[in-house]
């Protein structure tokens, strides 16, 4: 169902098929687009590769936490763009006219749910699902100026949706604003008694990780902003698990899921893989199983020590990505180069399996720029509450 207006090239050209929604709930009325790695009953689900969706057959159900949109009373109207087989970070497929970034349209809109952000962003949609395995919600929330959340791993059913590295992927989704963000993770989560988390700390590797003096400055001001909430965050003392160690370890183990869950389909023949995508996979076929071990236990080791740190009150601040959205004209080495320092900041979450919320609070270089709020597993819905009381602050709720 592509949509009239869609100058953001957000949505897919796929036709128009009725896809019935409530009419009457929580959401009733509002727009919802869907990424294309999501089931919708009468869409092929295309995964950002023509191949794939010349291969695959028209859906008979409709993925279930969609599902449960549409039974809330959203309205569908539209599948989106989503880079190629959700693999990568800049919303750039190269089998596709590239989706622009409603806040800043001469930068990307980040990926992989590129299409999805961009829906919402430009005001043609009110919600928007997407997937954050390796940063797909929070990097393009950062970047188009939106609310995001990488939920507590397992928390929300991914039944009917394609699977890159089952490990570390999570549904997630955009809204307009996160007073309906809360409402929809209301539907999607339920209701619980949470405390809100009451402990803000920041280690000074990750905010090392920033691009420069005009970012650093951005950032502070958001931390300020962050600070008459919660008070001041603390500096805390290094983690024993290595930035670059961390770093790795997501890559290697994504990168073996990835190939464990396309290996065999992208080995029957020319896949047609755009640049970057091909050799992620490529790299993938080369993790054994001896280094997916030794990454593993690495893995559970930085779990368990992240878990302490957090206890049940906790709260990291750090910066979602290093700055604002790369050009959309960089060159493909630059914009790698960026995405390789952003996976340094989003890897952690990743690998913990904890919630991690994304706050459009900053600008920098007249875009937008985001701050992020790790919590304990289990803590996604005081995160966006308490999301929702910084952002009232400042009058962007």
């Amino acid at each position: 169902m592509p949509q009239q207006n869609d100058r953001f090239n957000a949505f897919l050209d796929l036709g128009q098929t009725t896809v019935s929604h409530a009419q009457s709930g929580p959401l009733a009325g509002l727009k919802l687009a869907v990424k294309d790695i999501f089931d919708v009953t009468g869409y092929v689900t295309g995964c950002g590769n023509p191949d794939r969706a010349e291969t695959s057959q028209t859906a008979h159900s409709t993925a279930p936490t969609v599902q449960r949109l549409l039974d809330a009373g959203a309205r569908f109207v539209g599948k989106t763009q989503t880079d190629e087989l959700a693999f990568s970070l800049m919303g750039q497929n190269a089998h596709f006219r590239h989706p622009v970034n409603p806040a800043a349209p001469d930068r990307v809109t980040g990926g992989s749910s590129s299409g999805s952000a961009a829906a919402v962003a430009g005001g043609l949609a009110d919600i928007a699902t997407g997937s954050d395995t390796g940063g797909s919600i929070r990097a393009p929330a950062s970047f188009c100026g939106l609310v995001g959340l990488r939920a507590t791993h397992d928390a929300i059913s991914l039944q009917g949706t394609m699977p890159l590295a089952p490990s570390f992927d999570t549904f997630g989704w955009f809204a307009s604003d996160i007073a309906l963000y809360e409402k929809v993770a209301l539907v999607l989560l339920g209701e619980n008694d949470a405390a809100l988390p009451s402990r803000a700390f920041r280690l000074a590797a990750l905010d090392a990780l920033l691009l420069g003096n005009s970012e650093a400055l951005a950032y502070e001001r958001m931390v300020e902003t962050i600070a008459a909430i919660m008070g001041e965050p603390k500096q805390a003392p290094a983690l024993s698990h290595d930035l670059d160690a961390l770093y790795w370890c997501f890559r290697k183990l994504q990168a073996r899921e990835a190939w464990g869950s396309h290996g065999a389909w992208i080995s029957e023949k020319d896949r047609r893989l755009g640049p970057g995508v091909k050799e992620r996979f490529a790299f993938g076929a080369g993790i054994d199983a001896a280094t997916a071990q030794e990454q593993t236990t690495y893995r559970n080791g930085f779990r368990a020590e992240l878990a302490a740190r957090l206890a049940t009150d906790g709260i990291l601040v750090l910066p979602t990505v290093p700055g604002a959205a790369p050009l959309a004209a960089s060159p493909f080495e630059q914009t790698q180069t960026y995405r390789e320092r952003a996976l340094h900041l989003l890897c952690l979450s990743g690998l913990s399996g904890f919630p991690q919320l994304t706050l459009p609070l900053g600008t920098v270089d007249n875009a937008p720029f985001g701050i992020s709020l790790l919590g304990p597993p289990g803590s996604d819905l005081a995160l966006i509450r308490l999301g929702r009381r910084i952002l009232e602050t400042v009058g962007k709720a």
